[in-house]
Parts: structure tokens; C-alpha cells; sequence
């Protein structure tokens, strides 16, 4: 069953709270973390990119740069930036965005729970990706980038979560990107033992974003854990940072494609080949400015039976990918032969990878080619189709995977494909600190 417990946060004073709240870590490259640290002085990202303090010339994972990043942490706090409770808490954490809304609770989760596959996961991990916050979480001795997970819902903390919104909000504001941000404190004993007994009876957690923080969490209590052998499983390290939403409000975006070249193929013997394995339903012809200022447009014969249910665009349904080629969508429906119940190879981006992506263009290790470029579907279709008009060759507009399917591969014990989902909206680091000591 799921261990989770309250902790003393170190958090922002509420004048702060719109100001240092950042996107992820990884969202942005050195040059755009920069600039948004110019942006905002205050933002997280001057803690968690700490690299933004030194001239481009020093290496992002500089020991300079970690032993910055605890320094401005401290400074923070030194200033009443950052505060931190008085008593352990729980929080809840509700984001809003084009009119959806989803309420987590912030707690520690147990890295007991990770290491006994309590909390699932779905992808893997790069051990190059977690050296770096490993480092992080290990200098400045606290976990400042929540992990995403997900459960599955639990009438019980509905009624708690409406309970608590009836308390005034600790944080309300809206970011840049127009999401709404709400946090409240569950400071009150009753609430929180209720939290924790309630959780005590969940089985599973899953791991929606965040799995390289979570890996690296966790081996940084491994190693405090061999530094300190006289552990009792009770120190802060012990546990990591979460935020856990309910299956039923999350939602996930497509994770989209585009791809270089078409392996030394034209257009009509790539069309031959991909009909082998998918039906080419519809074709949109569309006219689209190429890098030379020339008009583009597909002039392949193909039934042209149109694409109104996805707008030519956006797959309408499971087994659909929408593609773009020469100035035309298209839209691919899966043949039967393909079709599969088997939880990973019945993905859509599997059916892709596996049957058009593979055999048809030669990309062998999505992971590693660096023909394949991955795109979230925050971004729209019209990234897509800037991409195809500049420096790709196609490119392939994905049906969103499910909540459904994530939690049925993580309970078969198996791994998605690599950038099978794109949870939006993203939570912001810096709200909420967990020290380790």
C-alpha cells in the first residue's frame, strides 16, 4: 500500500509564490533558461539551472554550478524569499487550464515504495540524465522539482479536497502561460491523518511525469543510506517530493513526430510501403511556404475521401495517426493485422514505431536517432507543419495515449515506448522544498 507522509515544507512567502514558480528543469535549453532568469530574477530556474549565474563557457554540470544553486537556496531563505513550516503538512495543489481542472496532494512519497514497485513506472531512464540531478538534489541537500504521480481515484480525498477548498487559498495566481495555480495548507491533524490512512489503503502509485527526478531521489537516499548505516527508514531522505492526482482529472496530450528524410524513398513508394501496414483514408491538400519562398503541394493520387472527423490533423480515435507529406495530410488507420490487445505493442505509437517508423523509414532506436525529433502536442499541429515546411521530411500527428493505458502497461510491469505521453498541465518547481536534513 501507498506510504506517503506530511513534511516540513520550505516554501515561498505567498508575495513570492507567482514570481519563483518555474516550468521544469528540463523544459527549457541553457540559452532559454537564461533568459527567463532575466525575465524574472526570482524564478526557480536561477536555483534549478544554476548554471544561468556563469558565462557560457562553464559547463552546465560544472561542480561550481551545484555548489551555486545550495547558495542561492540559502540566500533565498536568508531573505524571507523561501519560509518553511513550523509542522509537518500536506498540501493541495490545483492547476487549471483552458478550463480543466486537476487538485494533487503534496506529500513524500516512500522510496521504499519505489524500490518495491509500490510506485510504478512506465518508462525508463538515461543514467546520463539522472547524474545531473542526482548532483543536484545532493548538494543543496533538498528535492525542489516535484514528481508527477498519479492514482487511481478515491471518493474519500474528493470529499477531503472539497472540504479544504473551503478554506482561503495559501497561493493564487496565474503564470505566463495562463495556467491557474491554487494551493492550500492541510495543516489541521484531523485532515492529515485522514490523508495518510486513506493513502495506507491505496495499493499503487504511478509515476505519470517525472521519472528521471524520482531515479535520482532515490539514489541519493541510496547513498545517504551507506553513508549513515545506522538508518532507521524515518529520515527525511527516505522520502521523495510528489504531487499525486487522481487518474480520472489528469489528462494527456499527444506526443508527436517528425522525421528527417524518408530513407532514400520517393513519395509513392513510401506511400506503397505504408500501405501495407495502415489504410490512407483521406488526403487535405494545404499550400505551406517552404525555406525557399516556393509553394508546396502533394500532387501524389491517393483516394482522396477527405479527414473531417480529425480535420485532416488530429486522429479522431485510437488507431489513427494523421500525416503530413509534401503539402497533404493524410490520415493512416491501422489495418486489423496489426491490431494488437497486448498492453505496449497495442500503443499507437507503437503501431507506428513498429510498422511504418522501422521498416518503412529505418529508424531503429527512437531513442538514439537523430533522425526523429519528438514533439509535444502543447505545441499544435502548426509546429508540425512549420517543421515540414523548413527541415523535415514528415511528420506524424499522434492520438493521445490513455490514462487507461498507462496504468495497464505499469501494472503488466512493462515499459512504454520512449515519448509515448505529454501530461499538461506542468507543475511548478520551487513551490514546494523538501530538505533532506
Amino acid at each position: 500500500m501507498a506510504g506517503i507522509k506530511p513534511f516540513y515544507c520550505m516554501r515561498p512567502a505567498a508575495e513570492f509564490a507567482s514570481r519563483v514558480a518555474a516550468l521544469p528543469y528540463d523544459v527549457y535549453n541553457r540559452e532559454e533558461a537564461k533568459s527567463e532568469v532575466e525575465r524574472e530574477p526570482l524564478s526557480f530556474l536561477r536555483i534549478d539551472r544554476a548554471e544561468t549565474s556563469f558565462p557560457d563557457e562553464v559547463d552546465t554540470y560544472d561542480e561550481r554550478v551545484y555548489a551555486r544553486a545550495r547558495e542561492l537556496m540559502a540566500q533565498m531563505e536568508e531573505e524571507g524569499i523561501f519560509v518553511t513550516e513550523e509542522v509537518p503538512c500536506y498540501y493541495l495543489y490545483e492547476l487549471t487550464m483552458d478550463g480543466h481542472t486537476q487538485t494533487g496532494i503534496t506529500a513524500c512519497s516512500s522510496v521504499d515504495d519505489y524500490l518495491n514497485q509500490i510506485v510504478k513506472k512506465h518508462e525508463n531512464t538515461r543514467a546520463d540524465k539522472e547524474v545531473d540531478r542526482i548532483r543536484h538534489v545532493d548538494v543543496t541537500d533538498a528535492q525542489t522539482g516535484p514528481i508527477f504521480l498519479a492514482y487511481r481515484a478515491s471518493s474519500v480525498i474528493k470529499k477531503l479536497e472539497e472540504e479544504v477548498k473551503k478554506e482561503e487559498a495559501l497561493y493564487d495566481f496565474t503564470s505566463p502561460d495562463g495556467v491557474r495555480h491554487r494551493v492550500f495548507k492541510i495543516a489541521r491533524p484531523e485532515w492529515v491523518s485522514a490523508i495518510t490512512e486513506e493513502f495506507s489503503h491505496i495499493p499503487y502509485t504511478y509515476i505519470a511525469d517525472g521519472h528521471h527526478r524520482a531515479a535520482s531521489a532515490v539514489k541519493v537516499a541510496l547513498k545517504r543510506r551507506e553513508e549513515h548505516p545506522e538508518y532507521t527508514g524515518e529520515e527525511e531522505f527516505n522520502y521523495f517530493l510528489s504531487v499525486l492526482f487522481p487518474d480520472d482529472e489528469l489528462q494527456i496530450l499527444s506526443y508527436n513526430r517528425v522525421v528527417k528524410d524518408l530513407n532514400g524513398l520517393g513519395t509513392q513508394e513510401f506511400l506503397a510501403q505504408v500501405q501495407e501496414s495502415f489504410e490512407i483514408t483521406g488526403k487535405i491538400e494545404r499550400k505551406a511556404e517552404n525555406t525557399a519562398g516556393k509553394t508546396a503541394k502533394n500532387t501524389v493520387n491517393t483516394e482522396n475521401a477527405g479527414c473531417d472527423a480529425c480535420s485532416g490533423k488530429i486522429p479522431a480515435r485510437k488507431g489513427e495517426i494523421c500525416m503530413l507529406l509534401d503539402g497533404a495530410w493524410y490520415t493512416l488507420k491501422a489495418r486489423e493485422s496489426i491490431m494488437t490487445a497486448d498492453p505496449v505493442k497495442g500503443l499507437d505509437v507503437s503501431l507506428l514505431q513498429e510498422h511504418l517508423l522501422t521498416p518503412v523509414l529505418g529508424i531503429g532506436d527512437p531513442r538514439t536517432d537523430k533522425r526523429i525529433e519528438f514533439i509535444g502536442g502543447i505545441r499544435g499541429t502548426k509546429e508540425l507543419e512549420r517543421r515540414v515546411d523548413t527541415d523535415m521530411a514528415v511528420a506524424f500527428s499522434m492520438y493521445p495515449t490513455s490514462m487507461a493505458e498507462l496504468l495497464s502497461v505499469a501494472d503488466a510491469g512493462l515499459l512504454m515506448p520512449p515519448k509515448s505521453t505529454w501530461f499538461e498541465p506542468k507543475l511548478r518547481s520551487g513551490l514546494f522544498i523538501h530538505k533532506l536534513s
